[in-house]
């Protein structure tokens, strides 16, 4: 199933990127509720904060009145600037199961869709070899 999987998601074909838009679209709040109401406080917990949105790396100076918060999205209001390593996360693992719900999905439509019955072309004689033969019988006519 892993391997379905990832030819799924290396393969460049529309439709499928038409249905992944659509259906993540329709997913988003269910899996954005799933990622950060209980996978990502599961993980946070395993690595030690109860919050895993809120690790970052302050890049630039705080202003004294957020002197010492731990708070990103006031720092980020603020206008600090932030790596917010702890997000980019989240919306990575969003994204995974959003993916995942997809191949699901497309992986059922395709079982459950008749498959076109394959049309065998007939092969297709070239021109030289058809003169020869019309050229044959021709003399064959002759007496």
């Amino acid at each position: 199933m892993f391997k379905e999987f990832k030819a799924f998601i290396a393969r460049g074909n529309v439709l499928d990127l038409a249905v992944a838009v659509i259906i993540g679209a329709a997913f988003g709040k269910i899996v954005t509720s799933l990622t950060d109401d209980v996978i990502m406080p599961v993980i946070g917990k395993i690595f030690g904060g109860l919050d895993f949105s809120s690790y970052f790396v302050v890049l630039g100076k705080v202003p004294p009145a957020l002197a010492g918060s731990s708070d990103y999205a006031a720092l980020k209001k603020a206008g600090v600037p932030l790596l917010g390593y702890g997000t980019f996360i989240t919306a990575a693992v969003n994204f995974v199961i959003v993916a995942f719900i997809i191949f699901l999905i497309v992986r059922a439509v395709n079982r459950l869709m008749p498959k076109a019955p394959e049309v065998v072309a007939e092969p297709v004689e070239p021109t030289d070899v058809t003169l020869l033969r019309e050229i044959r019988d021709e003399l064959k006519k002759r007496p």
